[in-house]
């Protein structure tokens, strides 16, 4: 293929230059470490490669390696694994499933939902094999979806993952600025930490600090990634084995068989299906790895196996860890609906270890392991940003898009995730409340666009479309996982707009809770 046909081909906004293209017509994908099918594909999505490749530690830093783009296989599941985060997000987000649920609802509706997640995850990954672009859904929305819909559906989900993404950085640094507080008032219970600009203040820190990682440090992802993962695995065990040998334990009728419905719902079923937030929070962000594909070598074969792998292997240790947790809880009520703060493993690592040293231990590698989950979220957030814009998706497009030469990251797109982020975490100087909603928002909103995204290719699918070439097929089972995927999203979709309780106050709202009785 020629230059000049490549440039026929892309939009006027994304032609190549001949610098770029190369003399021999071939862009420098090859160069950046892309292997024969990156360089292809990036050619017949007519994108460019632009972002960073790996620096060889014996290189001065005004010089560039090409050997090879950033992640490898173990890179980018390590990636995936360390942002979904599942088994700390279980203990970190607890509350919520435990008020509408109790142990057995949380327990018996995030192996529901790992499973749904799994189906849905194949699905995506199928995709992310056919089309492996850091635009993720709204790239592949633009090549499946019916061609009179193909613009405003790829534009409604394009937004959609950008306002999900950069709201899941502030929701990341209100949990690491809760853990902190939860930390703090165990054993200084007059500590002057819980007003709100205080947490605001920190959450702020923790934001500033993870996008300083992913703009001067960005280069050593890949080995932070590898070296965060090792530490992942290493503290499951360490806090699987403080709470299942050190703790008082709950008799194993109580954990399965214990339902709740302390929102007020009237209706368990329906109390378990709010609960959802839980283990939504736990499995949300699979398209991660997608949106670092143009930094992964080998993408459209690596990409699908890790989302599949990191998904797998972080939902054993959610579920375990889950379980184990739930054990620990002796009285629901006293021990987490009625503590002082909405993080309970705190007070259940005091209990069971008996020693504030050790308690202190545990939580600071677990905020270690949640700060290196909002690094991750950041460069995902970053790499959507940065491709919405690419394609003119976002005001000041040519701005956001640009990618300074000498640094090869999206640095216009780091500080807008960093402006958006300071500005939704301002909110809460006012009304913590008013923050969770909008946080809520990014569950809705990634969910949403894993909707629309595998709907169009379910539909291609029943029209009997052919699909684009794909190294990584679900081959026969791929209209049945889209379809169990639709039916959980939309669930999952519905839900994610549900208060902890119903509005009591209200009458009609009452009656309608009350109707409820499954």
């Amino acid at each position: 293929m020629s230059a000049k046909t490549m440039r026929e081909m892309t939009r006027p906004d994304e032609r190549m230059s001949m610098e770029e293209f190369g003399s021999d017509g071939k862009t420098d994908v090859a160069q950046k470490g892309g292997t024969a099918s990156d360089e292809q594909e990036m050619l017949r999505m007519g994108k460019v490669q632009e972002l960073r490749v790996s620096r060889s530690p014996l290189l001065l830093p005004s010089q560039t390696d090409y050997r090879k783009r950033n992640f490898k296989f173990v890179g980018i599941v390590g990636f995936v694994t360390i942002l979904q985060a599942t088994w700390e997000a279980t203990l970190l987000a607890l509350y919520p499933g435990l008020l509408n649920g109790g142990t057995a609802g949380v327990i018996s509706c995030t192996i529901a939902v790992w499973i749904s997640m799994l189906c849905t995850i194949a699905s995506m990954a199928e995709m992310a094999s056919m089309c492996p672009t850091a635009g993720g859904q709204y790239h592949w929305v633009s090549e499946f979806a019916p061609p009179s819909l193909q613009k405003p559906l790829s534009y409604v989900v394009g937004w959609c993952c950008c306002l999900g993404w950069i709201s899941g950085v502030t929701a990341c640094g209100v949990q690491l600025a809760g853990l902190v507080q939860a930390m703090v008032l165990e054993f200084h219970l007059d500590a002057n930490v819980q007003d709100l600009w205080q947490l605001t203040l920190m959450i702020w820190l923790f934001i500033l600090l993870a996008v300083g990682f992913n703009t001067f440090f960005a280069h050593h992802l890949p080995l932070a990634e590898g070296i965060v993962l090792f530490l992942h695995i290493f503290a499951f065990f360490a806090f699987l084995l403080v709470m299942w040998i050190m703790a008082d334990h709950a008799p194993a009728s109580q954990v399965f068989t214990d339902f709740h419905d302390g929102g007020g719902w009237g209706s368990i079923g329906l109390s378990c299906l709010v609960g959802l937030t839980t283990p939504i929070w736990c499995f949300i962000g699979p398209d991660a790895g997608a949106h670092m594909s143009e930094e992964l070598k080998d993408a459209s074969l690596q990409l699908p196996k890790a989302m599949m792998w990191a998904t797998f292997g972080n939902g054993i240790m959610g579920i375990g860890m889950l379980i184990t947790f739930c054990f620990c809880i002796t009285d629901l009520s006293k021990e987490v609906l009625e503590a002082a703060s909405d993080y309970p493993i705190v007070d259940v690592l005091f209990k069971a270890t008996g020693s504030q040293a050790g308690t202190i231990i545990l939580g600071c590698v677990m905020l270690v392991l949640l700060f290196f989950s909002t690094v991750t979220t950041i460069a995902s957030a970053s790499r959507q940003v940065w491709a919405f814009s690419r394609d003119c998706g976002l005001p000041f497009s040519a701005w956001i898009r640009h990618v300074p030469p000498t640094w090869e990251i999206p640095l216009n797109a780091l500080l807008v995730c960093l402006g958006v982020s300071l500005v939704l975490s301002a909110i809460n100087f006012g009304s913590a409340t008013a923050l969770n909603a909008i946080i809520n928002v990014s569950n809705a909103a990634l969910i949403f666009s894993y909707i629309v995204s595998i709907g169009c290719v379910r539909l291609k699918r029943l029209r009997g479309e052919p699909l684009l070439p794909r190294r990584w097929s679900l081959g026969k089972w791929g209209a049945p996982l889209n379809d169990i995927s639709l039916l959980w999203l939309s669930v999952a979709f519905v839900f994610s707009f549900f208060s902890s309780s119903p509005y009591t106050s209200d009458p009609e709202a009452a009656w309608w809770a009350q109707g409820f009785n499954w």
